[in-house]
Parts: C-alpha cells; structure tokens; sequence
C-alpha cells in the first residue's frame, strides 16, 4: 500500500512535467508576403493565388499531416517601414479541412498598401513579435518572400541584432525577375542578409509566374517533420 502511494504521487507530480514538456504543434510558420511598390497588381494576384495552390497541393498537404503533432500557420503582408498587415492569423492546421480554409482566405484577402518602398527590416521584426501570439511551438521559422532588396529603415542583420530572434529560423523565397540591374544581386542579398539561424535555407521563383511551384517546394521542406525534411542548407534552390 505504501508502494502503491509513493508510486501514485511521484507519477502527479511528474504529469505536470510531461505536459510542459510536450508542443501542442511541431511548427510556427509565419508567411510574409512583399506587397511592396515592385509588386504590381498582376504579380500580386499570383503571388496570392500561388501560395493559396501550393497550400492545397496534394504534396504539401501530405507534407503537413506527417506527423502526429499539426503545424500552426500565419500569413502577413509587408512594404513600408509602417505597413504590415495579417492577413491570415494563426490556425492549427490540424486536419485537412483547417487547411484549405487558410488556403481560401489567403486567396480572397485584399492587398492593403500599393506604393509603399520595401522595408525588410521592419517586416522581419513584425514577424518576429507575431509568435507571441502563436501556439506554444517546437519550431518557428519566418518565410520570407520578396522581389527588392531593403531600401527604407533598417536592414535584416539589423533586426536580428536589435530584436529577440534566438530560436526563430528566416527562410526565403526570392522572387528573381531581374527586371532591372539593381536586382542582379538580389540572390547574394537574400543569402547574406536575410537567412538566418540553423539551417535557415532558401527557394529561388524565377518571376511571380513561378511563385507557385516555389513555394510548394518551400513548404514540403518547412513543415515536413524533421526525420522526413531535406537537409539543413544555406542554399539556394530551384526545385
């Protein structure tokens, strides 16, 4: 009987452990969307649209439903020092259902702000408050997409030395138009000043026409559960 007590009382007092211990989510993904001034109306659309399909690709869905634990999934819109809006607010996506909807109000939401420069170092430490307000999580990673290097208020490797990002990855999703000479380095910016953290890794759409399969192939790697993800890379990569 004693045996029995102390074992009953060793066993609720480590429950609380195991339950502190335990992720109600495996991910934090936070999607930052450049809607900046190089962004027109028509690469905007399919930045939207392409994010939407690649959330609703049978791969990435299958990506997201690996493992037991679910991902939770956030979605905001960036440009100038002061524009950053959500656009979707953090949902576990914990069965199918959860996820087309992200999917849906992704696709249906409005672009807030047109003419606005590109102020990547604001956008990052928007992001990075966002998980304060997220699930408590395994992992937190900000997926970074854009077209422009930064041209107004601080830079990335600013925001990572002025703002709590010990534990939070930034990947990125260059959009690779090389419209014009300025953009030709874009690659090297995003690989020297955006990646951050531990196998921080990123995509290269060459123009918004291939954001879509960019992003499907961002995803698979971001959300997959770790024994099933690609290889920590700072690389870049077409797919």
């Amino acid at each position: 009987m004693v045996r029995f007590c102390i074992s009953a009382a060793l066993a609720l007092m480590l429950a609380p452990m195991a339950d502190a211990q335990a992720a109600p989510c495996r991910l934090a993904l936070a999607l930052a969307l450049d809607v900046s001034s190089s962004v027109d109306p028509e690469e905007d659309r399919l930045q939207r649209g392409g994010l939407a399909a690649a959330l609703r690709a049978p791969l990435v869905a299958r990506a997201f439903f690996a493992g037991d634990v679910p991902v939770a999934l956030a979605a905001y819109e960036w440009s100038g020092e002061a524009h950053q809006k959500i656009v979707l607010d953090w949902t576990l996506i914990d069965r199918p259902a959860a996820l087309m909807a992200a999917a849906d109000i992704i696709e249906t939401s409005q672009r807030s702000e047109s003419g606005q420069p590109t102020a990547m170092g604001h956008a990052l430490r928007f992001g990075a408050t966002l998980f304060d307000a997220a699930p408590i999580c395994d992992a937190h990673v900000i997926d970074m997409a854009g077209d422009g290097q930064n041209n107004e208020g601080f830079g990335p490797q600013t925001a990572y030395r002025a703002v709590p990002f010990a534990g939070i990855t930034v990947n990125g999703l260059v959009v690779n138009a090389a419209d014009f000479e300025g953009e030709l380095g874009l690659i090297a910016f995003y690989q020297s000043q955006v990646l951050h953290g531990p196998g921080a890794f990123m995509v290269i759409a060459s123009g918004f026409a291939d954001f879509e399969r960019a992003m499907r192939v961002k995803l698979i790697r971001e959300v997959s559960p770790p024994a099933l993800g690609g290889l920590p890379s700072t690389q870049g990569s077409r797919g």
